[in-house]
């Protein structure tokens, strides 16, 4: 069976940045488990792994606007560290959902300059071509759950709550 449209996919995968740093990798744990054409995972792998089978070995090398998207810079915010109120102080590093007039916003705190906090809403890897080594362990067809839900259940059953 290759991978098409409503297949269940297993992966292992290695996942490198522009300059060959090694961002991810699956190879210490589970392999991923993806439902192919539900956009469980990026569309540039995708598109690479479509038609393949177990046991291949892709490489696929994407760029931002198949991967995590182009970097927008009005995603870049400078907030006032008085917003936060005492308790909550900011620290770099530190993540937590922003309300904004489109709902609310995942966002990273990347630097605080004087009185303000720099919020980034942008992915991690926005603006980025990033490279994945994958070895396909798996294919089975979805199951009508599965599809009805838009991502793969364990083999166990759901184990989850909708």
């Amino acid at each position: 069976m290759s991978i098409a449209i409503k297949s269940v996919v297993s992966i292992h995968y290695t996942l490198t940045g522009e300059d060959g740093e090694e961002l991810d990798a699956s190879t210490d744990r589970e392999p991923l488990v993806y439902l192919h054409g539900a956009g469980n995972i990026i569309k540039g792998l995708e598109l690479a792994l479509l038609d393949k089978n177990v046991g291949d070995q892709v490489q696929a090398t994407i760029a931002p606007e198949d991967g995590y998207g182009e970097f927008i810079s009005e995603l870049v915010q400078h907030v006032p560290l008085s917003v936060f109120g005492d308790e909550d102080k900011p620290e770099v590093g530190m993540r937590f959902n922003a309300e904004t007039p489109n709902g609310p916003l995942a966002v990273v705190v990347t630097a605080i300059d004087g009185d303000q906090a720099i919020l980034n809403g942008n992915h991690p890897l926005a603006g980025k071509t990033i490279t994945f080594d994958v070895k396909i362990e798996d294919i089975r067809e979805a199951t009508a759950e599965e599809l009805t839900h838009g991502h793969p259940h364990s083999a166990g059953g759901c184990g989850h709550h909708h």
